[in-house]
């Protein structure tokens, strides 16, 4: 069962004869380079002429429209000329911002409702006590009862957007506030699915969690200083392997390590930025990890900083390991300096905290950081910043909160106890699930006399399993969205509001990301300049602007014309459901902001750009929303929070 989204619009024509010559597609009002778009709905048939029986299309795949004639509009799968044929207007929907939206996993919240009409949704968000007005609607959810308010909710299990495309199009939005202050976005969306399908019962759950499967890397800092801290997780491996070994458990919980250190082009002596030392089912016995791990021991010479290349070692395990063999999906960084920013010259990645915890949250990884608070001199200088660090990179929206636990005083036994109850407790999970049981309620093997860390660390990591085995039971089961539907949606649990529920994406094909791309590198390239001659930035991209078409007289020298109306970033950002920076900077804030956060905009530009080549290079993510597009009409779903 194959699901897709919808949007309303547009229109074709009556009984047209096609031809082969190339045609431009109709323009969106207001717009000069953005082509009007529908998706199509279950119900819509491709004809040539309007007398002709037509041919079904998958639901939501996307037209182009060339021309609206009422009932009819003529379309084409891509903007390049080719007519396929024409569809009833009244069976698609409009799709002007080319966005939608990817469920959050609904573990430790409350699913998201879809309203038929907006003001039943904004009622809730206005509400003074919301669970008043949300309890009897998931209640009537539950016992599968109607009702008039709402008319679908999210599947109970998570959906993997990477393996089961799924497309919600987003076609409205408004950005409201909940009574307490909590910024929200309602968001109207359309869902549609192919067939129907038989909701899974507790024995299908059951029986599906049996090969459940856990792997745990452990991204381990190898410089100078750090042997104790090496010695301990070894320790920790070998004793958990062990108990694995006892009970069987060697095919279902794998263990993995990466070291890391630093630029070895700075530093030869260090010997390697990262290494991969065993992957996760290389090595099951306490023996295997013996031989694999012996030559694994800190480094010989100083790093060139006293941050390491954490985020190359965070990115090895990301690109390194086959996540998709694993439901439970773990990695733990043990360190106790910063990492090298991406935009650092000695940075091997090019790659920061939020663009790595994207690639984990695409791969379904969480990440832990076992942060070792030393008590050396240029330790502490470096504390608070390696923990701002990790908390961005750890962060994970299941357990709403960074996955960071530092270690005061880089205390060995301390840490030594966090790594044992962290795999004890990832272990007893999957032992739990191969018979069948789920993850909440399930910490056995933790140990029952714990501080309030050690609670708290045991607590996240359930709650964490629980989301995991929702996610792996989805995947294992064929977890799809709704039936077709429009309506509307809140981005934030209705109850508790710290929670999202859900991430809006816009979809942008290989043109418009390049595009993207130079535009940025264009801004970048100014931004540079501005930081000597902060009016020349603002000069160099009056001229670009010029050269990409902009009209001279409509570009002034004011000092608080805002780059964004500058026209340099692409009509397909306009009016999109984000705040930009970039867009809403102009020459006198930029020459009013201090020299570190002109340093920290260009920087965030530069990790951007980075991610957008990454985003390009990756052939396994583009998706065709028609089946016979070419490759250069696929499109990717760039999050919101990584546009400029």
């Amino acid at each position: 069962m194959k699901l897709k989204l919808c949007a309303l619009s547009l229109a074709l024509t009556l009984g047209v004869q096609f031809s082969a010559t190339a045609a431009t597609p109709l323009l969106m009002e207001g717009k000069s380079s953005i082509y009007q778009r529908v998706l199509t709905t279950p119900s819509c048939l491709l004809k040539k002429n309007a007398s002709d029986k037509g041919t079904t299309v998958n639901a939501f795949s996307r037209y182009y429209v060339y021309k609206d004639e009422g009932g009819y509009l003529t379309v084409g799968s891509s903007d390049k000329g080719k007519i396929d044929g024409i569809l009833k207007k009244d069976c698609t929907v409009d799709w002007k911002m080319q966005t939608a939206l990817m469920f959050t996993n609904p573990a430790n919240r409350n699913r998201a409702l879809i309203f038929k009409q907006k003001d039943s949704l904004q009622k809730i968000i206005e509400s003074d006590d919301p669970n008043a007005l949300v309890k009897p609607l998931m209640a009537n959810l539950k016992n599968n009862k109607p009702s008039d308010e709402v008319i679908s909710a999210e599947p109970e299990k998570y959906i993997d957007y990477s393996k089961n495309f799924y497309l919600l199009p987003i076609l409205d939005f408004e950005e409201t506030m909940f009574s307490d202050g909590n910024y929200v976005r309602a968001a109207k969306i359309a869902s549609v699915t192919k067939k129907s399908q038989k909701a899974s019962n507790a024995s299908s759950d059951k029986n599906a969690l049996k090969t459940f499967k856990a792997a745990i890397v452990f991204v381990v800092d190898s410089s100078i200083s750090m042997d104790p801290y090496i010695n301990r997780t070894k320790q920790a491996i070998q004793s958990i392997t062990s108990r694995i070994e006892k009970e069987h458990l060697q095919d279902l919980v794998h263990f993995g390590l990466v070291s890391f250190r630093s630029n070895i082009k700075a530093k030869p002596g260090l010997e390697y930025v990262s290494k991969m030392y065993v992957k996760p089912g290389e090595a099951k016995t306490p023996a295997e990890f013996e031989n694999k791990l012996s030559d694994l021991a800190q480094a010989k010479v100083s790093s060139v900083y006293f941050d390491e290349d954490s985020f190359a070692g965070i990115n090895t395990a990301l690109e390194s390991v086959d996540w998709n063999n694993y439901g439970g999906r773990y990695i733990v960084l043990v360190t106790d300096a910063g990492g090298i920013a991406g935009s650092d010259k000695y940075s091997t990645t090019g790659l920061d905290s939020k663009e790595l915890r994207l690639e984990a949250k695409h791969k379904g990884v969480a990440i832990y950081a076992m942060h070792l608070l030393t008590d050396s001199k240029n330790a502490k200088k470096n504390h608070e910043k390696a923990k701002n660090q990790y908390q961005d990179l750890t962060f994970n929206e299941i357990v709403n909160k960074s996955l960071y636990y530092p270690v005061n005083a880089g205390d060995v036994n301390k840490f030594g106890k966090k790594i044992d109850e962290l795999s004890a407790n990832i272990t007893s999970q999957v032992k739990q699930a191969s018979f069948g049981k789920s993850a909440i309620g399930s910490a056995i093997g933790a140990s029952k006399v714990q501080s309030k860390e050690e609670a708290e660390l045991n607590e996240d990591t359930i709650k964490l399993g629980h989301a995991m085995q929702l996610a792996y039971l989805g995947s294992k089961l064929g977890t799809k969205s709704p039936d077709f539907l429009q309506g509307w949606i809140a981005d934030r649990d209705l109850v508790d509001h710290t929670k999202v529920t859900s991430t809006p994406v816009v979809l942008l094909t290989k043109d418009q990301l390049s595009s993207l791309k130079d535009v940025t590198t264009k801004i970048l390239d100014s931004a540079n300049e501005g930081l000597l001659q902060p009016e020349d930035m603002f000069s160099q991209l009056r001229s670009v602007a010029v050269s990409l078409g902009r009209d001279p007289a409509s570009i002034s020298d004011d000092k608080t014309l805002k780059l964004g109306k500058l026209g340099l970033l692409g009509e397909y950002l306009e009016g999109l459901p984000y705040k930009s920076r970039i867009q809403e900077l102009d020459e006198e804030s930029w020459m009013s902001m201090g020299p570190d956060e002109q340093n920290q905009t260009i920087e965030d530009l530069e990790n951007k750009l980075r991610y957008y080549q990454k985003c390009n290079d990756d052939a396994s993510r583009w998706i065709k929303l028609n089946e016979n597009d070419d490759a250069s009409d696929s499109v990717y779903p760039i999050p919101l929070e990584v546009l400029p």
